[in-house]
């Protein structure tokens, strides 16, 4: 992948810029503890540590993706200096979420692809199977509940495998790992 620009990377959709750091990204062969603070860690080795990562951020060809997409996801705290994303401290980052609050809204519903979407109707039409009562209808006796019982635990149990369906594969593609 080329080096992305802060102005690209502000352009570009999500799965795209997350294609991108999957390819490209220096951090991927590096020790994950290299950007985030431990509990109980003294300033001076977080300080020492985190000019490090940011040192390999900015060498990478998609620091700017890396960075968009933490101001996306909403990462770091504007009290607690405890991590590096995309060549920035925590506290930058809220920082600059803070400047950015307009576009990053914009962009943020922009991301919610046909997926998202999907998976909120997937999301609704389970609350609305799971509070239906399938022993509501009058007529049909016993066997017909029975039979509506069953044909609305086939449909939750179809929209619940979607979801799941969806879920996994959001979080391979985050580089979360599979988690049923």
């Amino acid at each position: 992948m080329h080096r992305m620009t802060s102005t690209l990377a502000r352009h570009t959709r999500r799965a795209v810029l997350q294609s991108g750091i999957d390819a490209s990204a220096h951090c991927a062969t590096a020790d994950p503890d290299l950007w985030f603070r431990t509990d109980g860690e003294p300033q001076i080795a977080w300080q020492a540590r985190r000019a490090e990562a940011i040192r390999v951020c900015n060498g990478c060809p998609v620091r700017a993706a890396c960075e968009e997409l933490a101001l996306r996801d909403r990462d770091g705290n504007p009290r607690v200096d405890d991590m590096v994303r995309g060549g920035l401290s925590g506290t930058q980052l809220a920082a600059a979420r803070t400047t950015q609050a307009n576009r990053l809204t914009a962009v943020v519903d922009a991301d919610r692809d046909s997926e998202g979407r999907l998976l909120d109707d997937l999301s609704i039409g389970l609350r609305t199977q799971s509070g239906l009562n399938p022993d509501g209808r009058r007529n049909g006796g016993r066997l017909r509940q029975h039979e509506n019982r069953t044909e609305q635990n086939l449909r939750i149990r179809a929209l619940a495998a979607s979801i799941r369906q969806i879920r996994i594969a959001r979080r391979a593609r985050a580089g979360w790992g599979v988690v049923a």
